[in-house]
Formats: structure tokens, C-alpha cells, sequence
């Protein structure tokens, strides 16, 4: 199918179906101007923006773990070309065409798309000078209470959107209201800090606005909706992200003290498919199986190819597949317990990793019930030690984490870097395959001092080296390989038809490609 590029997707986007929250069959193609004449409409293309999330989930890991010391290709003989291409972002070597990055480019774009129209009808604007979002003269019958409500969720997945792009490929461009293709071609690349400031305000429109109940008072029928206190998460990890510690302390202790959420007694319980939205998960994209178009993928994506129905039905794809690092015996932790995290987040079958955290029963091929969690309690403690650094505190935090894994706690942590690597790899481990990886390793290199994400991925290709880079056709050197990772290339790069396909303006490439 032609791709199209980012200033096409002003003129056609379609709102399918819904999430797991209200119906399973709303009107698609929600995109006209006409449709909007209630609160009732403006509902259903906010679920049409929550459908809209799974789509660049799709292609996430390939631009996170993929390129983190986390996952591997599974194939590294294979001269396939979809091979090929995740291959090139594992070895940090994609080309700026690279396809797989453009979908997720795109989607990611297109879902934007979707939220400026919500907050767009709602009246709602963003105002670029100061950084504040605005309640205008609106033309439908919305009150002034349903529209903080709904706009509220709208500028948390607009937020969640571009803190994501931001922290993937830098400076993009900044669209905060539909826009026609032609006015699109004016629009350049907006600065990291310009970015930023459309996220903080999107998140304190949530935490302004947003649901404050506490987690035992939702309602139901609200579970899955992003709400004040998963906003204060998000913004906590922004602020984590730009060092600016002391405010994410303060949110990260409101979270703590008075959301209502928690750990769960066991870390399988977290994931499981009869305990959905449970206190530990804060946020999440929700999929629904039963054949009605919102299944989730990654049972038959990541279960081992050539498997047949013995890990799924329907087969695996062979994507994604663990390192051997992140097995205790081969790291060579300060751990002599076996991690209850490792077998249900991975399992071997001849001889292969594979990834088995989102694998349920399935009736139907890609179509799984499980959700993929983005915010968890678990986050936010490991959030907090991060941003109060080594104090007695932050090892408490973290060992609430390693004792309801079955661990013994750690009693024996006397340096700043023997903090820093115990939380990294806490973090690791509890997140395994949940897309943080990355984010983490980038971010440490600002929030701590002893972890810096090229060295650590240095270290992984040697690990990994013997095992399977040196397995590809015509393999690089590990020195070749290893001289790939630069600071230019934590970011990925523009993706090259948004910069052909735009004769108006130069849109500048990131450096290093």
C-alpha cells in the first residue's frame, strides 16, 4: 500500500471501533466536522483516541527494546528484508527510510490527529507563547464540566504521544490542532524544549482536571480512562526526564500517599487476563479479544516461529527475542534466588528464548485479551528512589519491589554506583518487554551518575557478541559494531520522506544520519 507521509494525515483519518469501555461497534470515520454535536459524539471519538493507542504500540518495541540491551533479532543468518530491517535498528545502523519506523512515525501522528480533533471541538486550545491550554467560546451543547472531563484524557494521550516521540527522535513537529495539508508544509521541527512545554501543559490539564478519585472509588465503567493520578505519574517520569527532581518527588509521594493504588500480592497477578486494571496498573492499552477487530498481537508476534500450536494458536512470528542476559545466572548479580519475574516473563523452547508475558489462552490468531501496561505502582516507587538517589529510603523502595518477587532485600548497598546499578537492574527485570528499557538507559545517563546507555550497550554487544552478532552474513567486527553506537544515534532519525516529500520548507535531518 502507498505510504503516506505526516501531511496527508490531516485529510484522512478513520475512528474505528472502541476499547474495552463503552461499545464494541461506534460509527467509524469520526473525522468530519458534522459529527460533532454533543457530548455523546465527543465521547466516541475520545474512544476512537483510545483505540487509536494500539496502533503505534504495534511497532513500539521495535524502537525501544529492539534497540536496548533487552531484546535480540532471533534469526541473525536470515536474509529476509523485514529480518534486515529490525536487524539495522538492534544494531543501531537503520536507514532513515526505514519502514518499520515510519509506521510507527505515522501512527503515532495519526492519533494526534485524532486528539486535535477532540480538543479542537471542546474548544480547548493550546497557546505555544506560554505554554497554557485554554477553555474558549465552544459552538455545541458541551458543558464546562464534561469538557475539563473529556479533555482531560484527550491531552494525557496527546501527552503520552509526544513524550514518547520527543524522547525517540528529538525535536518533531509540533501539531496541537488539525491543520490542512497545505498549511502543514509550513510547519518545521519545533525545538526538545518547545516539545516539552506542550507536554507539561497537556499533563496539568489531566491533573487539573482529571478524576481524583481514589483507586477503590472508580467506577468501573471509568477503568482504563487516564485520570489526574496517571497523569501525575506520567508528569513525575517528564520531570525524572528533564532532572528536574525535586518536582517529581512531590508527585511521586501524592501518588504514593493518597491515589489508592499498590502493589499486588504476586507479579503474575499484575498481568493476568481475569485481574484487568487492577491497583498496580495505572495506565494501559486496553485490547479486547473475541474477533471484534481490538485483539492484542503480541501472543502470535513474539511466540517462537515454527512453534505451531505448541506456545499459541496460530504460530509465532519470532519477533523480539530475550537476551540471554537477562537470565540472573548469566549476569552474574548480587541475586542467589531465583527471580519468580524470569519464568513468566520468558521461557526457552528449543534452545531459544522467547517472550511469554502476554501469551493467554488464544482462540483466534492475534487475537489476545492481554492489555500492555504503560504506568504501574511499581514504576512509581522505582521512580521515586531514582529521583531521591541512594538514601536509606530509596533502598526500602526498592526492596518492596525484590521481596514480592521472592528475593532477599538488599542489605549490603554502601556506594552511590552500587545503588545506581541495583536499580537499573531492578528496573530491568521488572519491566522486562514493557517498552521502558530504552527510555531508562537514556534517562539514567541524566538522573544518575554512574550509568551511561553507550557504555551499557557497548557492554551488551560484547556479551551478545559470539552468541549472535557474529552469527549474520558478513558480520562487523564487535569493535565495528560497538563503534556504531555514538550520542548522535540514541536518537533515531527523522523519517527521510517527511523531509523529500515537503518542497515548501528544509526540514532538517537529526545528526549522525
Amino acid at each position: 500500500m502507498k505510504k503516506l507521509s505526516l501531511y496527508f494525515i490531516s485529510s484522512i483519518v478513520a475512528l474505528t471501533s472502541c476499547n474495552k469501555m463503552i461499545d464494541v461497534y461506534p460509527p467509524s470515520n469520526l473525522y468530519d466536522q458534522a459529527f460533532y454535536q454533543n457530548t455523546s459524539d465527543v465521547e466516541k471519538a475520545l474512544t476512537g483516541c483510545y483505540n487509536g493507542m494500539q496502533k503505534p504500540l504495534y511497532n513500539e518495541w521495535m524502537v525501544t527494546e529492539l534497540r536496548s540491551d533487552n531484546t535480540l533479532m532471533g534469526s541473525p543468518t536470515s536474509g529476509s528484508s523485514d529480518n534486515r530491517e529490525f536487524s539495522d535498528l538492534d544494531m543501531f545502523m537503520p536507514a532513515t527510510s526505514h519502514s518499520s519506523m515510519y509506521d510507527y512515525w505515522l501512527a503515532t501522528y495519526y492519533n494526534i490527529y485524532n486528539v486535535n480533533k477532540v480538543m479542537s471541538n471542546l474548544e480547548v486550545n493550546y497557546h505555544q507563547e506560554d505554554g497554557s491550554l485554554t477553555y474558549d467560546s465552544i459552538s455545541i451543547p458541551v458543558t464546562l464540566q464534561d469538557r475539563k472531563r473529556l479533555s482531560s484524557q484527550a491531552s494525557f494521550i496527546r501527552a503520552y504521544h509526544y513524550f514518547n516521540l520527543v524522547r525517540l527522535f528529538g525535536g518533531v513537529f509540533l501539531i496541537d490542532k488539525p491543520v490542512s495539508p497545505a498549511d502543514a508544509k509550513y510547519i518545521n521541527r519545533s525545538s526538545v524544549d518547545e516539545i516539552y512545554k506542550l507536554i507539561i501543559a497537556d499533563l496539568q490539564n489531566t491533573i487539573d482536571n482529571g478524576a481524583t478519585d481514589n483507586f477503590n472509588a472508580i467506577n468501573p465503567n471509568d477503568f482504563g480512562r487516564a485520570n489526574a493520578w496517571t497523569a501525575k505519574a506520567m508528569m513525575a517520569k517528564v520531570y525524572l526526564t528533564l532532572n528536574r527532581k525535586t518536582e517529581a518527588i512531590a508527585l511521586l509521594q501524592d501518588v504514593i500517599s493518597n491515589s489508592g493504588y499498590g502493589l499486588q500480592a504476586t507479579y503474575s497477578n499484575v498481568f493476568s487476563t481475569n485481574n484487568e486494571m487492577n491497583n498496580e496498573i495505572m495506565f494501559a492499552v486496553r485490547y479486547k479479544s473475541g474477533k471484534v477487530g481490538l485483539g492484542s498481537p503480541f501472543a502470535n508476534l513474539f511466540a517462537p516461529s515454527g512453534s505451531g500450536q505448541a506456545i499459541v494458536n496460530g504460530d509465532g512470528n519470532g519477533l523480539n527475542y530475550p537476551s540471554r542476559e537477562l537470565f540472573r545466572k548469566t549476569l552474574g548479580g548480587y541475586d542467589t534466588m531465583v527471580d519468580k519475574r524470569d519464568d513468566f516473563n520468558m521461557s526457552i523452547y528449543f534452545g531459544k528464548f522467547y517472550i511469554k508475558k502476554y501469551i493467554s489462552n488464544l482462540i483466534y490468531e492475534n487475537d489476545g485479551e492481554n492489555d500492555w501496561p504503560v504506568i504501574r505502582y511499581a514504576d512509581v516507587l522505582l521512580m521515586l528512589a531514582e529521583a531521591q538517589g541512594f538514601t536509606p529510603n530509596s533502598v526500602a523502595l526498592i526492596n518492596q519491589i525484590k521481596v514480592r518477587a521472592e528475593l532477599l532485600p538488599l542489605t549490603n548497598i554502601t556506594t552511590e554506583a552500587a545503588f545506581e546499578k541495583a536499580l537499573s537492574d531492578e528496573r530491568r527485570w521488572e519491566f522486562a518487554f514493557e517498552n521502558l528499557r530504552w527510555f531508562d538507559l537514556v534517562r539514567f545517563k541524566t538522573t544518575m551518575n554512574s550509568i551511561d546507555p553507550i557504555v551499557v550497550l557497548k557492554n551488551h554487544f560484547s556479551n551478545m557478541y559470539a552468541q549472535h552478532y557474529a552469527q549474520y552474513p558478513q558480520p562487523l567486527s564487535l569493535i565495528e559494531l560497538q563503534n556504531l553506537i555514538t550520542p548522535e544515534k540514541l536518537l533515531l532519525p527523522i523519517p527521510q520522506r517527511e523531509i523529500d516529500i515537503n518542497t515548501t520548507i528544509v526540514i532538517p535531518q537529526n545528526p549522525g544520519y
